[in-house]
């Protein structure tokens, strides 16, 4: 049983996926990074000074201002402005995920054209068949 572990750890196409999964994941906080520290603080103050981390539904009863002070008093809030935030870092994601997997497909050489297989047996017979028969033909004639 170990053996068999063994052999599925090290091929390629797992640590391929490992290495992958990692990339990813530090990419996404890089990204994250951006998209809070870079791209929204602009957009807010373009709509009046929203800080998009504070926008929230307060489902609770006591008044809170932010998301910081609703955790603090345990108070149910929905982070509204926490998930336009990650919705935004998901496109990201996505479309550089998008240019890569596409200027990765514009490197890949195209297969050369298969050449065309040759005649199958039944095919060569009658081939023979039929020069044999008008060999037979333009001799008896």
């Amino acid at each position: 049983m170990f053996e068999d572990f063994k052999e599925f750890a090290v091929k390629g196409n797992v640590l391929d996926m490992a290495v992958g999964v990692i990339m990813g994941a530090s990419f996404g906080k890089i990204v994250g990074t951006f998209t809070d520290g870079i791209v929204m603080p602009p957009i807010g103050k373009l709509l009046g000074g929203i800080d998009f981390n504070n926008i929230l539904v307060n489902l609770g009863d006591k008044p809170v201002n932010t998301l910081a002070e609703a955790k603090a008093a345990g108070i149910p809030v929905m982070t509204t402005g926490v998930l336009l935030s990650n919705m935004l870092d998901f496109i990201i994601v996505a479309f550089v995920l998008y240019l890569l997997v596409k200027a990765v497909n514009r490197m890949k050489k195209e297969a050369p054209a298969a050449a065309p297989a040759g005649p199958t047996k039944d095919q060569a017979l009658l081939s023979e068949i039929r020069d044999l028969l008008s060999n037979r033909k333009s001799i008896g004639a």
